[in-house]
């Protein structure tokens, strides 16, 4: 799995720089982070939608969507996907109540 968002990640990356008229991923960069962030968010609540509804093949589609669009917004902002698998491997093994009650 790790190795596909990589892949999805990188591919991302070098996106950056190509003609918006050559990818969709492009398009989106080139609109700037803040339109990342929206379609982030419009992807997020059509997941909420159809994990409330039930629909297992939609929820994965949209999951799917979430996934990617997160990793534009990411790469919008100069955050790559390491440092994000980084914190994650930090929290490892730390209660979710814990990390929540440092965070503050």
């Amino acid at each position: 799995m790790t190795d596909t968002l990589s892949r999805l990640a990188a591919t991302i990356t070098a996106r950056k720089g190509a003609d918006p008229a050559s990818s969709w991923t492009a398009q989106l960069l080139a609109r700037g982070p803040e339109k990342c962030a929206e379609k982030f968010g419009e992807e997020a609540v059509e997941a909420i939608i159809e994990a409330v509804r039930g629909d297992r093949a939609r929820l994965t589609a949209e999951a799917a969507d979430v996934i990617y669009h997160l990793l534009v917004m990411l790469a919008a902002r100069d955050v790559p996907l390491a440092e994000v698998l980084a914190e994650l491997d930090r929290r490892e093994g730390q209660s979710g109540l814990d990390e929540k009650a440092a965070r503050g």
